[in-house]
């Protein structure tokens, strides 16, 4: 299977569907898969779960768009893996890009097209697993995956065939995947858990410091 989906697929009719329904009602945004952002020779691949609707969805490239993005893209240039300036689109007019660039590192999303509620379901999600696997297996040089959230996590395991006991999701765990990768786990970086103290931009920026520093 290819990493990237074709623009109209179909494999998950609900996805599918929503998809068609926001194109009708918001004819200038992305509305389709949205492609992973930056460069497959890159060390590190950060996995969320899936586009946000007036984010990814909107302005067809991963947390962009949304408050999740601001504090990943953020914390990503404070470690040396982003640089330029991040800009969100605007919903009047169709999104052309801005000047930040990921430095060693790659964005994707488990679930590559935006699920109703922000929610996709585990068939959804297992559908979409083959991009993500074959996205991890066109990375010559990763040695580092983050796993933002559970899904992720469990999507990274599924893609890799590694089963779940051995590898449990918690904040700031580092797993040796046994072949020379790391896969790190983070919360989430959504709105909700922030608003909430369950994940605090320290927090967050502690596991991509780790990252940096294992990479050095």
């Amino acid at each position: 299977m290819t990493s990237v989906p074709a623009r109209d697929c179909r494999l998950c009719p609900r996805l599918a569907a929503f998809r068609d329904e926001n194109a009708r009602r918001f004819p200038l945004w992305h509305n389709a898969p949205v492609p992973s952002f930056g460069d497959a020779r890159a060390r590190l691949l950060v996995v969320g779960l899936g586009p946000g609707l007036r984010g990814a969805n909107r302005s067809g490239r991963p947390f962009t768009g949304d408050y999740a993005g601001d504090l990943l893209y953020a914390t990503l240039a404070a470690h040396g893996f982003a640089r330029g300036r991040f800009v969100a689109p605007r919903e009047d007019a169709p999104w052309t890009g801005d000047g930040l660039e990921l430095v060693d590192a790659r964005v994707t999303n488990a679930v590559r097209c935006v699920p109703p509620a922000n929610k996709p379901l585990p068939a959804e999600i297992r559908a979409c697993n083959g991009f993500l696997g074959a996205e991890i297996a066109a990375m010559p040089r990763l040695r580092a995956i983050v796993a933002l959230g559970r899904v992720a996590h469990e999507s990274v395991l599924a893609a890799l065939g590694l089963g779940r006991p051995a590898f449990p999701f918690a904040h700031g765990a580092v797993h040796a995947l046994g072949d020379g990768r790391e896969l790190a786990d983070s919360f989430h970086c959504s709105r909700y858990n922030t608003n909430t103290g369950r994940l605090t931009p320290a927090m967050f920026d502690a596991v991509f410091a780790g990252v940096r520093r294992r990479l050095a």
